[in-house]
């Protein structure tokens, strides 16, 4: 079975809709480094949240660019049982890059805040966020400069 190109930008929203958590991939020191991420996407934006301190944010601050994928759908498939060669695993699949900015402003803080926990909280967006808790999170704004998706087995 051989995996096919996804090029409709609605099937990988789905498939990103479907998706708890992403991998984002960054640059250090010519190495990579992948994390799994929260997140929330609207538009042509994916938004990423954490502190404001660490290795992550000391990377993004000397190279922006990211790579992010997300996957589901995981099933185990084989043709014969007995022979190896014929196993494989279904899966859906979608990368996206771009350039992660930062969002300082709070109201839009809060406005990315609130679709982040949209995700998580079953449809719920209306927290409250204080002023401290505001200060000591750091948004990220990744504009998808390119995204393609791959299934096998769907």
């Amino acid at each position: 079975m051989r995996h096919r190109r996804v090029n409709k930008k609605e099937e990988m929203l789905k498939i990103i809709d479907e998706c708890q958590v992403c991998s984002v991939a960054m640059t250090a020191d010519n190495m990579p480094y992948v994390i799994p991420m929260n997140f929330a996407m609207e538009g042509e934006f994916i938004y990423l949240h954490s502190d404001p301190e660490g290795k992550k944010a000391k990377i993004l601050e000397r190279n922006n660019n990211v790579c992010i994928s997300w996957s589901t759908g995981y099933e185990i498939t084989y043709v014969n049982e007995e022979v190896a060669c014929s196993w494989g695993m279904k899966y859906k699949s979608v990368i996206a890059y771009g350039e992660a900015e930062i969002t300082d402003d709070p109201e839009e803080k809060v406005r990315i805040l609130n679709l982040v926990m949209k995700k998580y909280a079953h449809g719920r967006d209306d927290f409250h966020y204080n002023a401290p808790a505001l200060r000591n999170v750091r948004i990220y704004r990744i504009r998808i400069s390119k995204m393609e998706g791959r299934v096998l087995g769907y």
